[in-house]
């Protein structure tokens, strides 16, 4: 190999290691989780009161606004401007990482392992809930809001229970993670709600945890 050639490989080479050392730091992935405040302490399930375990609920469908239903977490300035950010994504689509935890606060609320977003899970009657969110509005480091519209449509031909809740959750750092939390926590004022309205039309319903 001449000096000419031995000189371009070198530079080839140094070129490829900074790409490798200067690539784009990886996203990180965050997921909704049910309210730990309700959660069982154990790897039981939850005592079901008597007259739960009949009641099956069905959750869904779930909307969210256009503007948060993307992989990128999507948060306000304190200016108003709205930010996107590239690396802190939703590991699953928000509405259905929204209706899976709604699901499981409410199982855990009404003390019924027979709650579900899958509609061929359950057995009539059946409990339906449709939860439709209007508003998510994240602000690092200071709070979330998450504005829904929910309904609860009994088995049969009972009448509907229309409901509208908005929960506001302080965020105390400039984490994601924290602003995570703070989504769960907005979700869980959400379903304790809707169970709430579940439980008034059927009271042999009960609660595991409250």
């Amino acid at each position: 190999m001449n000096r000419r050639n031995l000189t371009a490989s070198r530079a080839l080479a140094a070129a490829l290691a900074c790409l490798a050392g200067c690539s784009s730091p990886s996203p990180t992935f965050y997921a909704l989780r049910a309210d730990l405040a309700n959660t069982v302490a154990s790897n039981t399930s939850p005592a079901v009161p008597t007259g739960a375990a009949a009641l099956d609920v069905i959750v869904g469908p779930v909307t969210v606004p256009d503007m948060v239903d993307r992989p990128q977490i999507v948060t306000r300035n304190p200016d108003n401007t709205i930010q996107m950010n590239e690396f802190a994504r939703w590991a699953t689509p928000l509405k259905l990482d929204v209706g899976r935890v709604v699901a499981a606060d409410l199982a855990q609320r009404l003390g019924t392992a027979h709650v579900s977003t899958f509609d061929g899970a359950a057995i009539p009657p059946v409990w339906r809930v449709r939860v439709d969110i209007t508003r998510i509005d994240s602000v690092l480091g200071d709070s979330v809001t998450i504005d829904a519209q929910w309904v609860v449509r009994p088995p049969g031909h009972q009448a509907l229970t229309l409901g509208h809740t908005v929960a506001h959750e302080q965020v105390t750092s400039q984490d994601y993670g924290a602003l995570v939390d703070a989504h769960d926590r907005a979700l869980a004022t959400i379903s304790a709600d809707i169970a709430a309205a579940i439980r008034a039309d059927h009271p042999t319903v009960g609660s595991a945890t409250e």
